[in-house]
């Protein structure tokens, strides 16, 4: 059995333990990574955000092409196996790139499931549960991500009741779907399947659609999803998922049945925690398999950090690797100035997708701050009418003394990379954050982000006039 001591051990290749393992190394300490994949990069490379935004593009592609008029003579049939075909191309890409970072880094990568002896040793185990090797450190970083979460009376092993990870291993496209759940990964695989033809019923548990996005955007996406075809169901929970020989037939405490071929489980996620040894060495997890952590990202075991989905909200790639970064510069130096700045922009890939950052109008009306806004519909921008993706629209929400920018809400193509030149002018500090920035900057003609002076000129005109 081999042992070895290193000063850090990181547990998860994902982003939140690849920014604390680069971090850490390059600040000259000892470190290993221990993944239970053979291949680095996590949930986020491996089954999550890069194959379901790889597939989405691709359904994106192929949408395109049918419904251009120069390409109407001709008929394809695309199946959903072909499609998972240029996820795989993503995948085998970053995980080379990943690959690379460590290597360059010194860092020793370790395939097995970790396990915690005590507080400073580790057992990796193989996938057989055989003790590989054990493993000493002065300091740890649990980044092992999350999966999706599976209630006890369901039968995931059921050919027809899948999850967000099983869903990456369908052979075959399904005539119709029953999408369990309407949170982000919810919404994004109902659009994904009806781009494809499927008939898609979209099952929510709560009153709305992804609560937390400011109303009119939440309004339009639901009223888009609708107008695509999808059957959207609000408040709903189910009583019992029944697997038959030919689908699976979705029982609601409303008394309504769903009856399709597939139905895609999609109602939360679960830290990736157990088996882990972690109540044995003292660290409590909360009912979803998650680490409470303070704000330097230590759990109550100060040598012991966690970062990423592990640790809860906000539960977003670009966030956990922010945070192993940070992590890393405090298990080094014991200080950290840094910290994970309070607006994430969010990035939703639905079709079309939606992006945000900052306050919305329910939030800044119940802190009675006074705001206004400015829209700027993507109908009437030149580049939208050239590439025909006039859906959307940009909202730009201010405050209407200062003209601070408080929230920056965009609906439509190309969303999630719109939204950062707000970000931008979100960022900074006093009067460098004003309305007036967009209305006085020459924005590139014809491009998407000229809706940021149509928008401000809008909102602008809303305050001058009253």
């Amino acid at each position: 059995m081999e042992s070895r001591k290193y000063d850090v051990i990181v547990i998860g290749t994902g982003p939140g333990g690849e920014g604390s393992s680069i971090g850490a190394a390059k600040a000259g300490k000892h470190v290993a990574v221990i993944d239970k994949s053979d291949r680095v990069g996590g949930n986020c490379t491996r089954w999550g955000t890069i194959p379901s935004k790889s597939l989405r593009q691709a359904v994106q592609q192929y949408v395109d092409f049918k419904s251009n008029p120069l390409f109407e003579k001709f008929h394809i049939n695309i199946k959903f196996p072909d499609l998972l075909k240029a996820a795989d191309s993503v995948i085998n890409k970053q995980v080379k790139m990943r690959q690379g970072f460590y290597e360059r880094c010194g860092i020793d990568i370790i395939q097995g499931h970790a396990e915690f002896i005590d507080k400073n040793t580790i057992h990796v185990l193989d996938e057989k549960g055989n003790i590989d090797g054990e493993y000493t450190a002065s300091q740890f970083v649990i980044a092992t991500g999350s999966r999706p979460y599976r209630p006890s009376d369901i039968d995931f092993q059921h050919p027809h009741i899948l999850d967000s990870d099983t869903i990456l291993n369908l052979k075959k496209t399904p005539q119709s779907i029953t999408v369990y759940g309407a949170g982000v990964i919810g919404c994004e695989y109902a659009s994904i399947f009806r781009n494809l033809g499927i008939k898609v019923n979209l099952v929510n548990t709560r009153d709305k659609l992804l609560s937390f996005l400011d109303d009119e955007i939440i309004d339009a996406l639901a009223y888009h999803l609708r107008e695509q075809g999808i059957l959207i169901r609000h408040n709903e929970t189910y009583s019992k998922v029944e697997g038959t020989d030919d689908g699976v037939v979705l029982h609601l405490n409303s008394g309504k049945m769903l009856k399709t071929d597939l139905i895609l489980f999609a109602n939360g996620r679960t830290g990736n925690s157990a088996g882990m040894g972690l109540q044995k060495i003292g660290l409590e997890l909360n009912s979803r398999g998650q680490i409470e952590i303070n704000e330097y990202y230590q759990t109550s075991i100060p040598h012991i950090y966690a970062v990423g989905d592990i640790i809860g909200s906000p539960s977003l790639a670009s966030a956990a690797y922010d945070q192993g970064r940070f992590a890393a510069t405090h298990l080094v130096t014991g200080q950290c100035e840094n910290r994970l700045v309070h607006d994430i922009p969010n990035g939703i890939y639905t079709s079309p997708e939606i992006s945000s950052i900052g306050k919305n109008e329910r939030e800044l009306t119940e802190e009675k701050v006074p705001y206004e806004v400015g829209h700027s519909m993507f109908k009437s921008l030149a580049r939208a009418q050239i590439t025909g993706r006039t859906t959307g629209m940009l909202k730009i929400l201010f405050h209407r003394e200062t003209l601070e920018i408080l929230g920056i809400h965009c609906f439509g193509s190309e969303a999630s990379e719109i939204v950062h030149i707000g970000q931008a002018i979100m960022s900074q500090k006093g009067e460098a954050n004003n309305l007036k920035y967009f209305i006085n900057t020459t924005f590139n003609y014809p491009t998407m982000a000229e809706a940021y002076r149509v928008a401000a000129l809008n909102g602008i005109n809303r305050v001058v006039s009253s």
